[in-house]
């Protein structure tokens, strides 16, 4: 039986040496969700809340609360933190909170990850009580991490769905778009192409080390997150990661099994752009048909599209695209997958299938 780390042999809380331990980066992923009313979802995705800018208080507040994490928790080691990024997304009567922690040492970033949804959770509820003050922060919980000695650990599925006790399911990654741009979001309605019932879950990956230091806005995820909704996915992102890191960023999209992962940047001839050769490394198939198609309509305007080296294919059941990093190269993408999307996915479910294929 395993030993609780932070209890001495003598029963006596105590703070874990790990100074023989060796630095390696390290990455913590954590959700939440708080429960409210349809009027709340609806006020937030507006912007139209009686305290202004309630999801980018929410956001700093969840930033804030992880570098706090050890004056909070008092057995938590201080860590350099590289980054913390706190998202949301919406179902009907929920706002879901994701937080994602990076530091390179000794020592995880679990709990950092997790106060993080925890503070952004208790800011929503902050912001949203004067219109509900019965809503409820429920299902804080790790998803995975990276790093150490033990490597990946992903939360097992059966835990997944069970996060509350209310019965509630997990939807903290089967939400609409993320961030800020969920007010837009709200303004598109499901397609015909899908009914509410089997919504299929869509993530949209930005490859920008510039938008992911905040040093540059990225506008090419936005857009595809929009378009997916207006088609009646369940969208998470746009998930923003430096190009060294996509590798990690595709393993985040990748994790729950969505129908579509859809990646933006980082596919160019630049010794930094790694999306092509990332994503290689997790196809068990390739569509080359498909980046060859977004290839060719985008050198039919503009020549140097040809530098494109974007591909696309299957890992296990997800369908995963490349597109270029930018509002040309993403419009071109659009215009060639909108068609085939739905015969595709039908195809990768198992049906769907033409004699002409």
């Amino acid at each position: 039986m395993s030993e609780l780390s932070h209890v001495d042999g003598e029963g006596r809380a105590r703070m874990v040496d790990v100074s023989a331990k060796s630095d390696t980066t390290r990455i913590a992923v954590a959700a939440g969700e708080l429960l409210t009313t349809a009027e709340v979802v609806a006020l937030v995705r507006a912007d139209d809340m009686p305290k202004a800018d309630v999801l980018s208080t929410a956001r700093i507040a969840g930033i804030a609360g992880a570098k706090k994490t050890s004056e909070l928790i008092p057995l938590c080691h201080q860590l350099a933190l590289s980054s913390v990024k706190v998202e949301f997304g919406f179902t009907d009567t929920s706002i879901t909170i994701e937080a994602t922690a990076k530091t390179k040492g000794p020592t995880g970033v679990e709990m950092e990850a997790l106060t993080a949804v925890a503070v952004a959770g208790l800011t929503l509820h902050d912001m949203v009580k004067a219109v509900d003050p019965a809503a409820t922060l429920n299902g804080v919980r790790l998803l995975t991490k990276e790093g150490g000695k033990h490597g990946h650990w992903v939360r097992p599925e059966s835990d997944a769905g069970q996060a509350d006790s209310s019965g509630h399911a997990d939807k903290a990654h089967e939400s609409g778009s993320a961030s800020g741009h969920a007010a837009s979001d709200a303004k598109h309605q499901p397609s015909q192409s899908f009914t509410e019932a089997n919504s299929p879950s869509a993530v949209v990956l930005v490859a920008s080390t510039g938008a992911a230091a905040g040093t540059r806005i990225d506008t090419t995820g936005p857009v595809l997150a929009e378009w997916l909704a207006g088609l009646g996915f369940s969208v998470r992102g746009p998930l923003v990661y430096a190009d060294a890191d996509i590798a990690v960023g595709l393993a985040d999209a990748l994790r729950l099994e969505p129908a579509l992962v859809i990646s933006t940047g980082g596919t160019g001839a630049s010794p930094t752009d790694a999306t092509p050769e990332a994503t290689l490394a997790v196809l068990t198939r390739e569509l080359p048909g498909v980046a060859e198609a977004i290839r060719q309509r985008g050198t039919a305007k503009f020549p140097l599209a040809a530098l494109s080296r974007g591909v696309a294919g299957l890992a296990g059941r997800s369908v995963v695209v490349n597109l270029p990093g930018s509002p040309g190269g993403v419009k071109d993408g659009i215009a060639v997958l909108e068609p085939l999307l739905d015969h595709l996915l039908a195809q990768v479910a198992g049906g769907g299938n033409h004699d002409n294929n």
